[in-house]
């Protein structure tokens, strides 16, 4: 038990709480506002976030039932904050009543005594409940939502999308923690010979059915602090996102159009398969974002990418004719909930048609600068139909001069609507996140 570790976890949820932060960028925040560095505290600060922001429509129905005047909503973030942490840590992590009696003096220290006050008793009776029983009494639905830890909108469109029996298996995958994977970068040498640094440096892979992607068995330290990293032999990249560069299937010397690029796993990727010869014009809204992109493409050894600041809903400030327009828009995430639990409590349903509203403001932008006979690819970390086939129908139907081509490499299944040159990646069955490819040619 670390006390850093518990006021860098306090702090970064409260800011969630407050910002509509990711966990990520909470803890990063968090850390440098505390200047706390050490790699273990902040290593458990990150496993207390991560697995009470998954289970924290549970956490807050406990916590709920427990104080005595059901006054959640009202109280401070911090000392929600607390509760929640606390509940995972007694119900969820096993921990003992000695344990717990520290965690409550931790509490009080972080917040003070007075704060603290009004919920003492609250965490006797959080100790006291039964998990189990604080899910009984719900319908079949409201059960699956608690014992998944899922909003109930995204239940039933789970069910109404896949079917009870895969979407339970879908809603159960979220609750464990993915893979991690990474793809080799050709760009610094040959493959054989990155596999041989990276086994020195204590790394342990296995491979994947795509190209110079592998997934992470173990390390002897964290990934970002390896040699390797530092010099960019890899970039940490999940195995279906690797798809939208591999469907684009650049070759050396063509120009390329990618849009929403940061923070710079596509443009990287692309530069790579076009073994440093073209060209890569890069575009990103964010000029935060695009700072990362900078470093990224600078680590990985890119030569041939130049970044733009402009927001991809307009009209995009060039006159660029592209033989590949790869286009990744902001989406719902509902294909990441594993990687990014703290998503699934931002999004409601009606979330869905507004990210669709601008996706298609992008995918219009974007379309005008594929050359004719080039290709423009769509894909997102989603699994809703709205953002993927209903987008890609509505634009065929709008746009004759393009046609749907069979997405290749084939892994993953066929998209739905009929549209089967399409590729849908789901995380229960593919072991990574929910992703969506279409790759489209003009005529």
């Amino acid at each position: 038990m670390s006390w850093n570790a518990w006021a860098l976890a306090v702090e970064a949820l409260s800011w969630m709480e407050l910002r509509g932060m990711s966990e990520r960028m909470a803890l990063a925040h968090t850390s440098r506002q505390m200047g706390i560095t050490d790699a273990e505290d902040i290593a458990k600060a990150h496993e207390m976030i991560l697995e009470t922001t998954r289970r924290r429509n549970l956490i807050d129905k406990i916590i709920v039932e427990a104080l005595p005047q059901r006054s959640f909503k009202g109280l401070l973030p911090g000392l929600k904050a607390f509760l929640r942490l606390f509940t995972y840590e007694t119900k969820f992590k096993g921990a003992s009543l000695e344990e717990a009696v520290a965690f409550a003096r931790i509490g009080r220290e972080l917040l003070g005594w007075i704060r603290m006050e009004p919920v003492e008793e609250a965490l006797g009776r959080i100790l006291s409940m039964e998990v189990d029983a604080v899910i009984e009494g719900q319908d079949d639905v409201g059960r699956l939502a608690l014992s998944t830890y899922h909003p109930t909108w995204f239940v039933r469109y789970c069910i109404r999308l896949l079917g009870r029996h895969e979407a339970v298996k879908l809603l159960e995958w979220n609750c464990m923690e993915p893979p991690t994977y990474i793809r080799l970068n050709t760009l610094k040498g040959p493959e054989k010979q990155l596999l041989k640094e990276l086994r020195r440096e204590g790394v342990e892979l296995a491979e994947t059915e795509l190209q110079s992607v592998y997934e992470v068995l173990s390390s002897t330290k964290p990934l970002v602090r390896l040699r390797a990293f530092r010099r960019g032999l890899f970039y940490i990249q999940d195995k279906a996102s690797c798809l939208a560069a591999l469907v684009a299937n650049p070759k050396p010397g063509q120009t390329v159009l990618d849009v929403c690029s940061a923070p710079g796993a596509k443009t990287t990727h692309l530069a790579q398969l076009m073994e440093n010869r073209g060209k890569i014009l890069s575009i990103d809204y964010s000029p935060r974002r695009v700072a990362v992109w900078l470093r990224e493409t600078k680590r990985m050894g890119v030569d041939i990418a130049y970044p733009v600041v402009a927001d991809a809903c307009h009209p995009l400030p060039t006159r660029l004719e592209a033989d590949i327009v790869l286009l990744d828009p902001p989406c719902t995430s509902t294909g990441a909930f594993a990687k990014v639990p703290s998503a699934k409590w931002r999004l409601t349903q009606r979330s869905i048609q507004g990210m669709a509203k601008l996706q298609w403001m992008m995918l219009n932008a974007s379309a005008s600068h594929v050359k004719s006979g080039g290709t423009l690819v769509y894909t997102t970390c989603s699994i809703t139909l709205e953002e993927n086939e209903m987008l890609v129908e509505r634009f065929l139907k709008l746009h004759p001069e393009f046609s749907l081509e069979d997405a290749e490499p084939r892994v993953g299944a066929p998209g739905l609507r009929g549209l089967e040159g399409c590729l849908r990646i789901y995380p229960h069955i593919h072991r990574c996140n929910g992703y969506f490819v279409a790759k489209l040619r003009r005529e």
